[in-house]
Order: C-alpha cells, then sequence, then structure tokens
C-alpha cells in the first residue's frame, strides 16, 4: 500500500482490536448522515465497537453486510450479539417498516420512534391531517387516492401548487406546478404512471409557500424535548437554488436570520403542539423529530415533518455537539430527556456534498477518489456514495461525500470547506459553490 493510502487508511479506517471498552453499538443505515452520527458515538467513553448494517468504506465501523430495510435479519444480528446494548435506526425506510418494534418486542434498545410515530414522516396525509387537526400551522391542502378528485381540485385552485407523493420518495417526490396543465402532469406521474412507485398511491396537493426554510431537530424522548441548533438545506442540484431537487446538496448551521423570537413562537405553535399530538394518537414520539418550516415575516409554519435527522443537516449540527450522543441516545429511550444536560457549541458550521456527475438522474460508479488525505485534520469528510475499491476509495453513489467546517464566523467554516474541496477529486465530480454564501 502507498504511503498516501496508508494515511488515507488510518483516517477513516480503524481496526476493530483497538476499539475501547464498553457498550457496543449498532447503527443502520451507510450514510453521510450516519458517518457523523458514527464519529459522534465515537468520542463517548461508553461506546465500544461500532457496528453498521451496511455501514460504509469511511465510517470506522464493524460492517455486517446486512442492508438497512432487512429487519430480521438486523434483529437476528443483535440477538447473536449480546454486547451490542443499542442500535441507533437513522434512515426512513427502517422506521418505516416497524425496525424499532421489532427490536423491542425481542427485548433489544433501539433509538428512534416506533412505526406509529414515524408516520408523521412515511405519511404526508397523516401528518398534514394531525396539524389540522391540532392547530399547528401548515399551508391549505387537500389529500385524494383518485386521480380524477385529484385534478378537479387543482382546477378550483391559485397556482402555484404543490404536488406531493403521500409516502417516502428519497425526498424527491415533491412537484411545484405553476399552471393546471403542470399540476395535471404532476398528478399523472405520481399516481398514474408512479414514477415514486407505491408512495404515490396517495397524494398531497398544498399551497404554494413562500419565505425562507428552516430545519429545526429536536431530541424527542415521548414525553420532553431538547432543540438542537437551527440549520438550513439546500435541495437543488445547481448554484442560485437551480435545477432539479436531490437529497441535498449542503447546510449551515445556525440559521442566522431565525431568531430568538422566531424560534420561541415556533416552540409555542409546533413543537409543543406536535408532541403533545401524538400523546394524544397514541404514538408517543421517541428520537429525532425533525421540523421543515417556511418562514416568512413573523409566520412560520410547517412544510414537512421526518421521523429522523436529515440529511445534510446532521452533518452540520452534529459536529457542534459537545454533550455525549450516546447519554443523549439512552435518556431518549428511558424518558429522562428532562433530566439531561445537552451543550452545544456556540460556533458556525457549513457542509457541502460533492455529488457524481448527472446526479440526481443517472450518473457514474466507480470512479476514484483522490485526495482525501490531504484534508485538513479540523475538516470532516463524511462519506455517503463511496466504497472500497481495490486501489482506494471509489465512488458508489450520487451523493459521494460530505466536506463539513466550523469556526468562529460563517466566512472562516465556508473557506475553509472549499478550499478542502479543492484537494479532492474523482470524475464528473460537481458541488454547489453558494452554499453559505449570503451569510
Amino acid at each position: 500500500m502507498s504511503e498516501n493510502n496508508v494515511k488515507v487508511a488510518a483516517r477513516y479506517v480503524n481496526l476493530r482490536e483497538i476499539a475501547p471498552e464498553g457498550d457496543d453499538v449498532l447503527v443502520v443505515g451507510g450514510g453521510g448522515r450516519e458517518h457523523a452520527i458514527v464519529k459522534k458515538l465515537r468520542e463517548s467513553k461508553s461506546v465500544g465497537t461500532i457496528f453498521g448494517a451496511p455501514g460504509n468504506a469511511g465510517m470506522d465501523v464493524v460492517e455486517t453486510g446486512i442492508g438497512a430495510t432487512e429487519i430480521d435479519k438486523i434483529v437476528s444480528y443483535v440477538a447473536d450479539n449480546p454486547n451490542i446494548k443499542l442500535t441507533v435506526v437513522a434512515p426512513d425506510d427502517p422506521l418505516s417498516m416497524g425496525l424499532v418494534d421489532a427490536l423491542e418486542a425481542r427485548g433489544f434498545r433501539a433509538f428512534g420512534p416506533h412505526k406509529a410515530a414515524a408516520k408523521l414522516e412515511w405519511s404526508k396525509a397523516y401528518a398534514k391531517d394531525v396539524m389540522r387537526r391540532y392547530g399547528i400551522p401548515t399551508a391549505a391542502y387537500g389529500t385524494f387516492t383518485d386521480i380524477d378528485a385529484a385534478k378537479e381540485y387543482v382546477k378550483s385552485g391559485e397556482f402555484p401548487v404543490v404536488v406531493k407523493a403521500d409516502g417516502l420518495a428519497l425526498g424527491k417526490g415533491v412537484i411545484i406546478c405553476s399552471s393546471l396543465k403542470e399540476a395535471e402532469a404532476a398528478i399523472d406521474e405520481i399516481m398514474k404512471d408512479k414514477k415514486f412507485g407505491s408512495a404515490g398511491n396517495e397524494v398531497v396537493i398544498e399551497q404554494f409557500l413562500t419565505g425562507y426554510e428552516v430545519s429545526l431537530l429536536a431530541f424527542v424522548d415521548g414525553e420532553h424535548y431538547k432543540l438542537m441548533p437551527t440549520s438550513c438545506d439546500h435541495k437543488r442540484a445547481l448554484d442560485g437554488d437551480k435545477g432539479l431537487n436531490t437529497g441535498g446538496m449542503g447546510a449551515y448551521s445556525p440559521c442566522p436570520v431565525f431568531t430568538k423570537t422566531l424560534l420561541e413562537k415556533t416552540v409555542k405553535t409546533v413543537v409543543e403542539p406536535t408532541v403533545a399530538a401524538m400523546i394524544k394518537e397514541g404514538a408517543p414520539f421517541k428520537g429525532v423529530l425533525y421540523f421543515g418550516l417556511m418562514v416568512s415575516g413573523d409566520e412560520v409554519r410547517v412544510l414537512e415533518y421526518n421521523a429522523r435527522f436529515g440529511d445534510p443537516e446532521t452533518q452540520s449540527v452534529l459536529p457542534l455537539l459537545k454533550s455525549d450522543l450516546y447519554e443523549i441516545f439512552n435518556a431518549v429511550i428511558d424518558g429522562t430527556l428532562d433530566k439531561t444536560d445537552i451543550e452545544w457549541s456556540d460556533k458556525k458550521s457549513i457542509n457541502v456534498v460533492l455529488a457524481s456527475g448527472g446526479y440526481p438522474l443517472s450518473y457514474k460508479k466507480g470512479c476514484k477518489i483522490s485526495g482525501l488525505a490531504s484534508v485538513d485534520n479540523d475538516v470532516n469528510v463524511f462519506f455517503a456514495g463511496v466504497k472500497q475499491g481495490e486501489n482506494g476509495f471509489v465512488t458508489s453513489g450520487g451523493r459521494v461525500l460530505c466536506v463539513q467546517a466550523m469556526a468562529d464566523d460563517f466566512a472562516c467554516a465556508r473557506r475553509k470547506v472549499y478550499e478542502n474541496i479543492q484537494k479532492i477529486t474523482f470524475e464528473d465530480c460537481f458541488y454547489r459553490k453558494d452554499i453559505g454564501a449570503k451569510l
């Protein structure tokens, strides 16, 4: 192995034998979000070996070879490894499939909401109904399982409107329509052509809101909550918020224009009513609850809920955490979050995603990644679409890497990120050059 490859391996891959004594943890998922979770868990003195299902080439975990949605295999693996004291279920799909329920049914500790609580994410129609019934501010909307009824609804409304697939669609089942023709085409695309599969069996059609978007994440133990720093995600593929919607091309935290007054209002009108609503629904939420917000003036409305850490927001937010993430996860499970102090750094954090050319549509895989060994030690490179090739790391997905840095001010953090991005190369790599440019 060349000296350069040895340096990269030393930074991203530790041997299992040198893991500290402590509780073993299984992290379900294999993207940049999970890499950020693993890195923060690694800082805990209570954590021993970390396993990944499936994990990725840079996560510093023992890879199990099990996919994130292979529910029975994950449960069996935990049963066969009794020192795994906690399973962290990070992605939306296994949550919607009831992985936490399945683990707890066998007596195993798991971090993440039950399937019934995760319905806030895996059914947009349900989430909107919860908001309507409990007076949580959101856009006016209609939900439909019939194509003709959906088309009739858009004929009577104003444009633009937003047409959403009800179920999980990798963050891409949302179409903004500026005319009746576009709205009818979107309905056909989702419900008739099944572009997003069964996620499009039902659609939500809602009023298009204007303003700026803010992501607010919170640890919730069913009754109590602790907020994380706010963040802002960039969904469009190209600079200037142009191009197709993606899973996220970069983020920064905290959001400077989201004032303390707005946060306090959001807690009273959105956060606390949502936590209380899920108790009344008979599905107390325990895990990370993500509030996607639209802010216009002093008005804050909910665009969507996620039932887990956001991606790529997590890659900017979690590095700011100064407390023990393992202790927080256990406090959420035990319902003792109100007795747990959580401390955050006041630094500013920015991350930028490096993607494969063609993403979010078709793209080439297997491209060699170079330059990782040259990245500054105080800059994080979170792996997503990466695998170990014969001669080093190669691309294996659309979003390949996420480069993150923090500093006392956004300008310094942003400079660090983009200076280090210049050191990394792979064929057809592209990234947005305007993340945090207006801060």
